[in-house]
């Protein structure tokens, strides 16, 4: 019995001692607590200024919505870490903060290559709502989809096909893939191609031809030109060129390459110029046609006979 109360003396002096002593530790350590604790809620303080500022500064790169957002989060909470880092350190846990940081890696690395693809996504998202290859209404071809972009989001690109379908591409395609943007320029060329024939006085029929788009409504006049390009099977081939004001409207771009078929045709008619029909030349070799038909004819001739002879019999059987 004396043994037992002995030994709970003893443990109880431990305790009372430990207690003691982290408080004792804590007692020291108060200054620095609260040092570490003001540094943490200026660090804090520090990371939303930053983020609202340079949100506002983000937004004279890119109006992407999406990429603003992402990059305030990552500087707010980057700030946060740095301040997180410093308050540890302050309270001598130097330890802590090298364990977070490795931690941080290993985890890192691990998402990194569990995620790569969702990862590289939203890579090329960010460097595409910086570099600004499209805006949002423009129209673009790219992977083999021609159409209007709807939304342009941090991993995917949404565009509208001319047949009224939404695709959904991811934004590492688009990044890596070419891009051709119709939109941009402002402006956008029709090539027509014309033949006309062989007996035509070529410079008459190009003047035409020139005259006739010249006129058009809503062209740029002064690009107008003409080639000719090859001797056909049956024409002269030429390709006219000329340019229109085009935003993202498709269908303004066939109303005027329409309008210029129309007006080419409708010259030409007026002027007498023929646009010739392909010609196709069978060789049938030496071949005796004129033996043919004549053989075909008395085989033709003999069969009838027959048929006459055999109706006359018939009524007298």
């Amino acid at each position: 019995m004396s043994n037992l109360s002995i030994d709970v003396n003893k443990a109880y002096d431990l305790l009372t001692g430990k207690l003691e002593e982290w408080l004792a530790t804590a007692i020291k350590m108060l200054p620095n607590l609260v040092v570490a604790i003001i540094v943490l809620l200026a660090f804090i303080f520090l990371a939303k200024l930053a983020k609202k500022l340079l949100t506002k500064l983000f937004e004279r790169f890119t109006d992407n919505r999406s990429l603003q957002g992402l990059l305030g989060s990552i500087i707010h909470l980057s700030i946060i870490a740095i301040g997180t880092f410093i308050a540890l350190s302050i309270l001598n846990l130097d330890g802590a903060v090298t364990s977070l940081l490795a931690g941080a890696g290993v985890i890192g690395l691990a998402l990194g290559f569990a995620f790569q693809d969702i990862a590289s996504n939203f890579i090329a998202g960010t460097m595409m709502g910086l570099r600004k290859p499209f805006n949002v209404g423009d129209l673009v071809e790219t992977n083999d989809y021609f159409g209007k972009v709807l939304h342009i989001q941090l991993r995917t690109t949404l565009i509208e096909t001319m047949q009224g379908q939404r695709i959904l591409i991811p934004n590492a395609e688009v990044f890596k893939n070419p891009i051709i943007n119709y939109t941009s320029k402002g402006q956008r060329r029709i090539d027509i191609e014309v033949g006309v024939t062989y007996g035509q006085d070529l410079p008459f029929a190009k003047k035409i031809a020139k005259e006739a788009i010249e006129n058009l409504e809503g062209i740029d006049r002064a690009k107008v030109s003409i080639y000719f390009k090859e001797f056909g099977g049956s024409s002269i081939n030429f390709v006219i060129r000329y340019w229109m004001d085009f935003s993202n409207k498709q269908f303004e771009w066939l109303d005027r390459r329409d309008a210029g078929i129309i007006a080419i045709k409708k010259a030409f008619d007026e002027h007498g110029i023929g646009i010739p029909f392909p010609i196709r030349t069978l060789d049938f070799g030496d071949t005796d046609f004129k033996a043919i038909f004549t053989e075909a004819q008395k085989s033709l001739g003999s069969t009838n006979t027959e048929a006459t002879s055999e109706q006359a019999e018939s009524p007298s059987s």
